[in-house]
């Protein structure tokens, strides 16, 4: 399961599960809600005056698993809005909103796991991989949508990581351990 912003391609939140139960959305979305629900809450009370219709509230699509519904309702009741069963490239039915930002990622994870599958020893190495994919898609691949940026340079995530971003990235977080 991933979550990207649409606008800056940022991957938000990502789980790598077996199924997608009711337990793993909660999982998943909690993420979010971690990371996010500060901002989601500010621009709440920016359009809580506003009548219903006029609000712009922060939009999470997805596409028609119940659980999702469930578990949004739950953790980011009224603060934010759910486009629901949402279905690929419905902007050419139209439809305002469209989950291709996720489909793309969605389908270069799994071409990318097709030619690995045999060299994965367990989930956990499964999963470590797929969390550095992430790190290497916000931080060091430049995005062609993005003009060259990358999603946390989009998403004005000021880490100054210069040319060698990998090397400086890692010097960072080691950095950030010992500091703690």
């Amino acid at each position: 399961m991933n979550a990207i912003d649409n606008k800056t391609k940022f991957v938000l939140a990502h789980s790598f599960v077996d199924k997608r139960t009711k337990a793993n959305c909660i999982m998943f979305l909690s993420q979010i809600k971690t990371t996010c629900y500060d901002q989601i809450v500010e621009r709440y009370k920016q359009e809580k005056n506003k009548p219903v219709k006029k609000r712009k509230l922060i939009t999470f699509v997805c596409d028609g698993f119940e659980n999702y519904r469930n578990t949004f309702s739950k953790l980011f009741y009224r603060v934010a809005e759910l486009q629901f069963g949402v279905p690929i490239a419905c902007k050419k039915f139209g439809r305002k909103y469209n989950n291709n930002a996720i489909e793309r990622y969605n389908g270069k994870t799994k071409d990318r796991l097709n030619g690995m599958r045999s060299q994965f020893k367990s989930f956990d190495y499964a999963s470590s991989f797929l969390n550095l994919r992430r790190i290497i898609h916000n931080f060091v691949n430049p995005h062609q949508q993005l003009k060259g940026k990358t999603p946390s340079e989009k998403a004005e995530i000021k880490l100054k990581l210069g040319r060698i971003k990998i090397y400086n990235l890692i010097k960072y977080c080691a950095d950030r351990q010992d500091d703690d």
